[in-house]
Parts: C-alpha cells; structure tokens; sequence
C-alpha cells in the first residue's frame, strides 16, 4: 500500500516534473563523468596489470654498445633478480612502397630456439613465430601492419647495416614492452612510419657482428625487491661496454606514458564532477525551498492530522532521494555510454591485445552517496524549517515581503527603471540568499562553458607554437653512429638541402639534490634557425657559450632553477661528470631536454666536430629526390619528418582532445539551461500570484512579464562576470592536470571563449524566458488569486 504521503509526494512531482528532471540532468552530467572516468581508470589499469603480468613486462631496461653474453651471467646470481634476457635491438630504415618518407624499424632479436623471449614476450595476434634458420623472417607490430595493410606473407625493405635486405612477415604481434609505440624521444605515435620488429637472434647479430654478444638487457625482479642497488649494479658491470644506464619499469618510454594517462584521469575523476554536484546542489535547495514555502498549509495539516516532524522531514527529504536516484540512474547510463565510446580512442595511443570497457560498479554506489549526499547538504536547512515549523504559524499565511524602496531607489539610480523592473529589484533585495545561490548556480553553469573552448584554444596555440615558432625544419636526420662534420656535409648535399644545422646529443644522467633524471643532452649551434629555443614570452633564447638550457617542467620535476648548478654525468664515450649552471629555460610541450652550445659540449666530451644528427630546410620541389636519398643513406638512423609529426599529433592527440572537448560542451549547454530553466520555473511559482494581480490591476502583459525577466535577467547579468572568473580557474586547473613530462598543453585562453561561454548563457536564459513567459500568459487569474488562507 501506498501511504498518504507518498501519494503526495507523486502528486507534487508530477507537477513540477520538468524541474525534477532539469536538477536530475544536471547532476546526471557530473555523476556520469565520474563514472566515465573512474571506469576507464579501472579498464586500464586492470587491462595493464593482466598484460604485464601474463606476459612478463621486464621490470629494469638497459642499453649498451656490446658486450658479450657472458657479461649477461652475473647477473642472475644478484639478490632479488628473478630473470635476465639479453638481446640485440636496433633501429633500421624501411623502405615502404607508395610511401615517400622512410619509416623507422625498431629491430629486437627473438631468443636463438625460435621460442618466446623469457621477458617482453609477443602476443602473436595471427601467424607464427620465425623458425631458427628464417634468416629473414620477421613479426611486425599490429598498429603498423594495420596502417600500412600488411600481412603475413607480405614482404617489407629494410636497409640493414647498409644493405637492402627483403623481409618475410610471417606474423603480426603487440608486445607489453610498447604498449605506447612511437620512437624513442617521440611523444605521439606515428603507426604509419613506425614499427617495432621481432627477427632471430643470430640473423640480426650475424648483420651487425654482434654474434655472441647483446647491447640491450631485460632484467625481472622478484616481488618486493629494491631495484636501486641492481641498477647501480648494472651501471657499473656495463659502463665499460657503453651502458647508457639502466632504467626501472617507471621511467620506461612506454610505460611512462600510460602511467601519465593515469595520472590525468585519476584528476578529472574528481575536479570536473565535483562542479557538477555543487551546481545541483544548488538547484536541490531552490526547489525544496519552493516547496516548503508554497506548502506551509499543508505542512501544517499534515501535523494537526498526527504526522511527526520526522515523518514530515523524511517526506520532503524523499524529494531529494528522488532526484538523487533518477540522476544516478541516467548518470550511470550516460557514463557506460560515454565510457564504451572514449575506449576507442584509447586503441590510437595503447595497444592492448584486448582492450574492453569495463564499468567500475563500485562507482555506481559511490555515485548514489555522492548524490544523495550533494542533494542533502543543500536542503538541510530547509528541512530543517519544514520540520520546526509550529502548526498554528504554518496554518497562517506567509507573512507579506516588505516592499519598502530598495537600495538602488533610496540612493536615486533607479530614477530612468520602469516600475516593473523597480519591483525586480525589490525582490531580489527581499530575499538575498535564494538570489546569492541562484546567481552561484548561473555562474557555476557560465564557467563550465569556458573549459571547453580553452582546450581549443590551447591546443591552436600548441600548433602554431611548437610547429611554426619552435620547429621551423622540415626534417630531422640522426645518424647511426657520431660523425665528423663530413656527416654534416653528407646531409647538406642531398637533393634540395638549403639550410642544414649540426645536433651533437649525448645520453647523459641529471642530478640536483636528490632528484635525477636520464635523458639526452643535445647540442646546438648559438643562431639556430631551424630549430629554436623559445621562453615563457615566444622570445628566441640565446644559447649561452657555458651552461644548459633546460625545459620549464624538467627544471619543476628536479626542483632547480636559473642559477642552479646540476651534475650531468655523461653516458657515452669518456662519461665525463661535469657541474653545469641553468642558464635558461625553454617554453616546450613535449617531453623534457637539455640544450648546451654544441661547442661548449664538445670540449665538455673532449672531442672534435662530431655531429650525430642536422636539422634540414628542404626545398619542396626536391622533396621526392630527397627522400629517396635518405633511405639509401646507410648512416641515417632515422628521420622525423615536420609534417608527418603534425598529421600524427591531429589524427591522435589532436582527434582524441577534439571529442572530450565537444563532450564538456554538450554537458556545460544541459547545465546552462538546466540552471536558467529551473530559475525561472521557481521564480513563476513562487511570484504567480503577485503576477496575477499586476494583471487584475492593468498592467499589460509585457510589463508583468518584464517584472520576472527583469529579475531573472539581472541575476544571470550579475553571475556572468564570476562564471567567467571561475572558468578561468576551472580551465586553469584542468589544463594543468594534463601536464606531465611526456606531453603538456599551454594553457591559453582566448577572448572569443569568454564571448562564446557568455553567448550560451544567454542563449539559454532566452530559451527558458521564452517558455517561462508562454506559462505566464496561461495564468488561471481567478484561481491563482484565491485567498490561501
């Protein structure tokens, strides 16, 4: 059976169903992203754990020049090692057909008995493994294969050591080890030009006289080991055999990147959904503050017929359950929608062998406390007065407003207002806390509106910025091994070269107090054209002759600053360990680098005029002639093609930001009609029959209608400058949590979006006047103006 009160409370929602369902959307919108969010994280994080662990993600990495297998031994007797897997990796060029540019392959040696590696290992996708004597056969990555519509049974070029060799593909397979698959320095994939490659041991060390040797190790840990003193161990066993030094799991390329994926979801679980619920919160407490004064008689009623305060209070608290449960159940279908969708996406950066959404239920639950919770903190206190309320009090009207002249009249601005909108103000001065929480949910609802263009705006920026200002080049070649300057002279005399600048890198281990960081120390010529330093202002940096230049956020992570003295302990070569002062930082938003005079870093290695790479400035009419070049160049490493780089940041970073973008737009325009609507919804109900009687006494129907507009107006005038204040720091805080040591955006903010956010409002406030008027001009006039009492 349903109880009295339950009937009325059917009653009462049926009534104001449009407002019940505006609070819900609006708190669906944050409960919907929270659940998204908290889902993905759970997707990933799980997808991760499975993969590394069914297919033994190494836990340190180590490169090298070579050494002997032998030197591989020793350390599987170290405490807490639980594996070691030596190998031969290597980068080729790929010649592709119907592709101009070359493409890079990142060649890893499978172990000599033509069986899984021990760590790293393959998840074969379709195909099989090389048997030991295919000299030539090969597995490709699946994004690559993909790309490039190559399967088992194709072929593929590659110049190996010098020589074009044909390579069979006879399978297609992912690896733990990338996850996130981009070459190495690079922040965004590019599937199309790059692949990692597995190959029998010995036919890539007979190609490259590395037979019984290795230059890369895996190393597997047991659980609850300390890898500080194994990779120290790694360090000084190999520094003899060109050890580049040894990283752990966290600070591999790959790994790094899903784990900075992680780090941005795990923020916008909180922030971004936490505005949401403030926002409902609000509309919450104008309903119920509606209700309870409409209903004093029959608050009254319901006592003198025996009803206790509780059972009263939990009546009007059954409002909020209401609302509470329809915006979780929305919000959770809305959230598996959305969740399932941006998965997708997640396929353009890491490749899993199965990458399937899974809905976080837990997030269910903490959806429906967070949202009942939200719902309570904002009618507390208007319970609250339903309850204490005394019956005698509650059978008499509510005591007349005082209309006395507002302040703005008995000051004389008001003097060119026309009296209805004197009579807005009056209101609004009667009752300065319903108008303070109304303006807060206007302006709550302006600023989501200004996150949404502010990534787009950021993002314009990072285009021009870093592909215009900074990389004025049109490649970039590395060579396989440092050159004299006759490796310069190389490069600048292929086809359609006119303007060729020197690099000099060097890998090399950052130290200051007691952060460190492992990372390649690049040297450029004082004047750079083609590739310049740009500071906070966009101002070209002038390479000092002694001193590094290093990247904002690496000068953050380290805790340093200009002045500062770092230890850069050099690994390549005489591994010299020099104290270098910070003279500069670098505006960047990709990765993190070290710059020095190329000159002041030769004479730092004791060297000549070694070069190891060139920006180039090619002339487009020699382009074709001058890519063909490079992929017969033997000592080209690999190239990084400007334009390929760019198209790669659009289909991925660019595509992925362009769909969350218009995902917060579409959630900020429900909030900014679900806020203005349910306003002026309250406003009518509240003020029909003041509105009714203007109509009785002659007012037209413009002038009445001006009186509610006018208030109503004025509020979402008076919240615009805050919203937009508050979405300056929502934009602010969010963009700021995208920023990590792989990938940040700037974080810029146009007029245009302050103009676009003001524009939706008041598009919105429009639409809700609109319909609030047609409801206006319905009035029952004899029936609203029936005395309550």
């Amino acid at each position: 059976m349903i109880s009295p009160l339950d009937r009325k409370l059917l009653r009462d929602l049926s009534k104001m169903k449009g407002q019940v369902l505006a609070v819900s959307l609006v708190m669906a919108c944050g409960l919907a992203m929270m659940i998204m969010t908290r889902s993905l994280i759970l997707t990933l994080e799980s997808t991760r754990s499975a993969y590394y662990q069914e297919f033994a993600m190494a836990d340190v990495f180590a490169t090298l020049k070579r050494a002997p297998l032998s030197e591989a031994e020793p350390f599987k007797k170290l405490p807490g090692v639980a594996a070691v897997e030596p190998r031969v990796v290597l980068d080729v060029t790929l010649d592709l057909p119907g592709l101009t540019e070359p493409a890079t392959g990142h060649l890893i040696s499978l172990p000599e008995d033509g069986g899984q590696p021990k760590l790293n290992r393959v998840f074969l996708r379709t195909g099989r493994f090389p048997r030991p004597d295919e000299r030539r056969a090969v597995i490709v990555g699946e994004s690559f294969a993909i790309e490039n519509h190559l399967s088992p049974g194709d072929s593929l070029v590659a110049v190996i050591n010098g020589r074009r060799e044909t390579l069979q593909i006879v399978g297609i397979g992912l690896s733990p080890e990338f996850v996130f698959e981009a070459r190495a320095g690079e922040t965004l994939p590019d599937h199309k030009r790059f692949s990692v490659i597995w190959m029998p041991y010995r036919a890539l060390a007979v190609a490259y006289n590395m037979d019984g040797a290795f230059n890369d190790l895996c190393l597997d840990l047991a659980p609850g080991a300390n890898p500080a003193p194994i990779v120290s161990e790694i360090d000084r066993r190999l520094a003899r055999y060109g050890a580049g030094g040894a990283i752990t799991r966290d600070d591999q390329a790959s790994a790094q990147r899903l784990d900075d994926e992680l780090r941005v979801l795990h923020s916008l679980a909180l922030a971004y959904p936490l505005v949401f619920l403030s926002v409902a919160a609000f509309m919450v407490n104008a309903v119920l503050s509606r209700i309870v004064r409409l209903q004093r008689e029959q608050i009254a009623q319901m006592k003198a017929l025996g009803y206790s305060s509780k059972q009263v209070g939990g009546h009007y608290l059954k409002f909020v359950l209401v609302i509470g449960v329809l915006g979780t159940i929305i919000g959770s279908f809305a959230g598996r929608w959305m969740g399932g969708g941006l998965v997708s996406l997640y396929t353009e950066f890491f490749r899993f062998p199965h990458l399937e959404f899974q809905l976080d239920t837990q997030a269910l639950g903490i959806a429906l406390f967070i949202s009942l919770g939200a719902s309570a903190v904002g009618v507390t206190t208007v319970v609250w007065q339903a309850v204490k309320l005394p019956p005698a009090e509650a059978m008499r009207p509510e005591p007349p407003a005082d209309f006395k002249p507002s302040v703005f009249e008995r000051i004389g601005l008001t003097h060119f207002f026309s009296p209805a909108y004197r009579m807005a103000l009056r209101n609004i001065e009667r009752r300065p806390w319903q108008a303070l929480f109304t303006a807060a949910g206007l302006a709550l609802a302006t600023g989501l509106m200004v996150l949404p263009g502010a990534m787009n705006d950021s993002i314009d920026h990072l285009l021009t910025f870093q592909w215009n200002r900074v990389a004025r080049q049109d490649v970039t070649v590395f060579l396989t091994e440092p050159s004299s300057l006759k490796g310069l002279h190389d490069l600048e005399h292929l086809p359609g070269v006119t303007r060729a600048e020197p690099i000099r890198s060097v890998p090399a281990r950052l130290v200051y107090g007691h952060h460190q960081r492992k990372l390649a120390v690049t040297g450029l010529s004082r004047g750079s054209h083609l590739n310049r330093l740009l500071d906070e202002n966009s101002k070209p940096i002038v390479m000092p002759r002694e001193g590094l230049v290093m990247s904002e956020k690496l000068a953050e992570v380290i805790g340093a600053r200009i002045g500062d003295e770092v230890r850069v302990e050099v690994l390549d070569g005489r591994r010299p360990i020099l104290t270098v002062p910070i003279r500069g930082l670098v505006t960047d938003f990709a990765g993190v680098a070290a710059y020095m005079d190329i000159d002041a870093l030769r004479r730092a290695l004791k060297e000549g005029e070694t070069v190891n790479g060139a920006h180039l400035a090619v002339d487009q009419k020699h382009w074709d002639r001058f890519m063909r070049e490079v992929k017969d160049t033997p000592r080209a490493a690999f190239v990084m093609v400007k334009k390929d780089q760019l198209a790669a940041f659009r289909e991925t970073t660019g595509k992925s930001m362009g769909i969350l973008r218009k995902l917060y737009f579409t959630l900020a325009v429900i909030v900014a009609f679900g806020v203005v609507y349910n306003s002026a919804r309250i406003a009518l109900s509240e003020r029909s029959r003041e509105l009714a009687t203007l109509r009785v006494v002659g007012f037209r129907m413009p002038e009445v209608r001006g009186v509610l507009v006018g208030e109503l107006a004025t509020l979402v005038l008076l919240a615009l400058p805050a919203g937009l204040l508050f979405g300056r720091g929502l934009a602010l805080f969010i963009i700021s949590s995208f920023s990590t040591e792989t990938v940040r955006l700037p974080i810029l903010i146009n007029t245009s979006t302050y103009a676009t956010a003001i524009l939706v409002v008041l598009t919105a406030a429009g639409l809700s006047f609109t319909l609030v008027s047609r409801m206006l001009a319905k009035l029952d006039l004899v029936g609203v103006l029936k005395a309550r009492d």
